[in-house]
């Protein structure tokens, strides 16, 4: 039976783009052993795709906030005795960071990685002296295209070839478990009206959100349709603009408590719709295939957007961010405005 690790540790939105791999794997070998070396704070979302037997905690973020402490390091060990003692088939780092290589040298198996840095896409080309063979990908490359064309030459998987887009389209799998993210949502007992829209207004980087009067006015253009609003966040200051957004809102909206991703997974199938920018719970909703709205500020939506469902716009490029009016028309493609 073929034993496969998968690497990839982070970040949220680029665990999720990889998820589709899986799914790829499967379809060749059916009987597939699939771990998933992973940050250990997104291990409980990996547990959610289909076809992984074991979602491997991988905790460097908080290892390095304690990097001279002994309890670290004998973490560390426990840690790199419990992945050498699996004996696998093939080793593919999707990630190409010299992190993700070293760690994944430390399995036993043949590793596979990335031969080249993709546009947009991080890689640090010292990798290549970890690998026992290199996959060379085209520059511009959708970053899931780039995992599936990466794990397809790993396991000798033919190309889609000259197959429309379309085609390509419909073979991609995200493998989410939506039932069991139902019932990790339904653990928190929260209250939601149906219908409702979720507005994900939170990122990482300044310069990729969306302005607060546009979230206050698309909101209550909602509400006036009788469609309830949800805020999630997932740090102090995501709370507290998602407090602030809900006092605009009044009674229509919920901030509901910070979420394990997989209740996470559950409140976005569920939802009406998705409106966010380009982060990580935005790009779950679209893995999902429900109707979502991804707002870009950049021209970087052909390498991050989803173009796997006709329910999934990508609004905004470069020097043209989105408009309201454009959300609006989106929503109202898809009946709720």
């Amino acid at each position: 039976m073929l034993k496969i690790l998968i690497v990839r540790v982070s970040s949220l939105g680029d665990v999720v783009h990889n998820m589709p791999a899986v799914a790829d794997i499967r379809r060749r070998y059916p009987g597939a052993q699939i771990d998933w070396l992973v940050e250990e704070s997104f291990a409980d979302l990996v547990e959610l795709v289909a076809g992984v037997r074991r979602a491997i905690p991988f905790s460097l973020r908080r290892w390095r906030k304690h990097l001279f402490s002994r309890t670290t390091w004998r973490e560390i060990g426990v840690f790199r005795r419990a992945l050498a003692a699996e004996r696998y088939d093939l080793v593919i780092d999707c990630q190409g960071l010299i992190k993700t290589a070293w760690i994944a040298k430390w399995a036993h198996g043949p590793l596979v990685g990335l031969g080249n840095r993709t546009d947009g896409a991080g890689y640090e080309w010292p990798v290549r002296f970890f690998y026992n063979r290199r996959v060379p990908i085209a520059p511009r490359t959708h970053v899931v295209e780039r995992t599936r064309q990466l794990v397809a030459a790993a396991i000798d998987l033919a190309g889609p070839g000259p197959a429309s887009a379309a085609a390509v389209a419909d073979s991609i799998d995200f493998g989410l478990d939506t039932s069991r993210a139902s019932f990790a949502l339904s653990t928190y007992g929260l209250n939601l009206p149906v219908p409702y829209v979720v507005l994900v207004h939170a990122t990482s980087r300044v310069d990729k959100a969306w302005p607060e009067t546009d979230w206050i006015e698309l909101g209550r253009a909602l509400i006036a349709r009788g469609i309830s609003l949800v805020l999630p966040w997932g740090n102090d200051a995501e709370r507290q603009t998602s407090e602030r957004l809900a006092q605009a809102f009044g009674a229509a909206a919920i901030v509901p408590p910070r979420l394990s991703l997989p209740a996470v997974v559950g409140l976005l199938d569920a939802a009406a719709a998705t409106v966010g920018v380009d982060t990580g719970l935005v790009h779950i909703a679209a893995a999902l295939k429900r109707p979502t709205i991804e707002l870009y500020n950049f021209a970087t939506a052909w390498r991050t957007g989803g173009y796997w469902s006709p329910r999934v716009v990508n609004l905004g490029e470069g020097g043209a961010p989105p408009s309201l009016q454009q959300v609006k028309s989106a929503l109202a493609g898809f009946g709720l405005l």
